[in-house]
């Protein structure tokens, strides 16, 4: 079974032909964040007006990639939620329209919950995926705008364990660059420069959130905020030094809730995805500590965190005899 996947939830105009749920045939990718980066974030106007122009090259694309014509393929599926109306509204209006004009069943998934299954999906040569069977799992998704931890007992269904109560941690790494003067996006650079930055004298407070598998890193984000403007003058500041310390306080959080949660639930898988997910200190830190538990990680490849429709067209395939 050939599912067409559609994503426009943000700045990104996706599509992708997904076989069974598993083999990627095509994954294309078009963005307009280079229309944004002298914004310093996304401007939701030029992100829809962009996707209304990429969109239907880049199904077209996908289909020609996958060598697979549009009567060939089973189902369309497309992201309903959440995300930037406009840019929504852009993939629902098209996958609708394209679903009735070829009579093919349409789909709508829940973006985030796509993001955890971008974990099952195999690209040509790429890493072994997660085998499906690994279930149930605790899922985190980490990205610009989302921190939230899951327990899915299986793809039909989710149960949502906690989120953030303020800024998301990709929106967090996105502030504290443009406090730094980084640019944006901000979690590449911080992720680089912090590599270069390795010290102990430079703590940021954590919210622990007791009794929770909440987040909250607005509050980290200040502390930076404040001991940059205190200290930036100074010889001895370092900015590599500083998204080290910011990275490795939201790191400890997001590590900390998730292996918590995986045991307390009793599971011995963790699924992490969305864009932080491809952050390398996030994943050295869950992969050592969750060894020494006996809990199996899985990450996506690095071009499945990012939204992408094959994560779409992936859950799609098991949510399909519900439409």
């Amino acid at each position: 079974m050939k599912i067409l996947g559609i994503e426009t939830s943000c700045d990104e105009t996706a599509a992708a032909v997904v076989a069974d749920g598993v083999k990627v045939f095509s994954n294309v990718i078009a963005t307009s964040l280079k229309d944004h980066q002298r914004f310093g974030g996304i401007i939701p106007e030029i992100a829809s007006r962009r996707q209304i122009e990429f969109i239907h090259g880049v199904v077209a694309e996908a289909l020609g990639q996958a060598k697979t014509a549009l009567k060939d393929i089973d189902a369309i599926a497309v992201t309903r939620a959440p995300g930037l109306i406009g840019s929504l509204l852009v993939g629902l209006c098209f996958a609708r329209a394209l679903s009735r004009a070829a009579k093919k069943p349409l789909v709508e998934i829940d973006h985030i919950k796509a993001h955890l299954y971008a974990n099952y999906l195999q690209l040509p040569n790429g890493p072994q995926a997660c085998p499906q069977k690994r279930l149930p799992a605790v899922g985190l998704v980490v990205s610009g705008g989302h921190s939230s931890l899951f327990y899915v007992k299986d793809f039909k269904h989710f149960k949502l364990l906690g989120v953030t109560r303020d800024d998301a941690a990709g929106e967090a790494f996105d502030k504290v660059a443009r406090i730094l003067g980084l640019g944006y996006p901000g979690g590449p650079v911080i992720d680089r420069l912090a590599a270069s930055g390795i010290n102990k004298e430079i703590k940021f407070p954590q919210a622990p959130l007791a009794n929770s598998y909440d987040f909250s890193f607005s509050g980290t984000k200040t502390a930076v905020l404040y001991y940059t403007q205190k200290n930036k003058n100074k010889p001895d500041y370092s900015v590599p030094k500083v998204a080290y310390a910011f990275q490795e306080s939201v790191v400890a959080v997001l590590a900390e809730k998730s292996l918590k949660a995986c045991r307390k639930l009793k599971v011995n898988t963790l699924l992490v995805g969305g864009g932080v997910a491809a952050n390398s200190a996030l994943r050295t830190t869950l992969q050592a500590q969750a060894v020494a538990q006996g809990i199996e990680v899985f990450f996506p490849p690095m071009s499945l965190c990012l939204d992408n429709a094959a994560m779409i067209a992936g859950l799609a395939y098991h949510l399909r005899s519900s439409v």
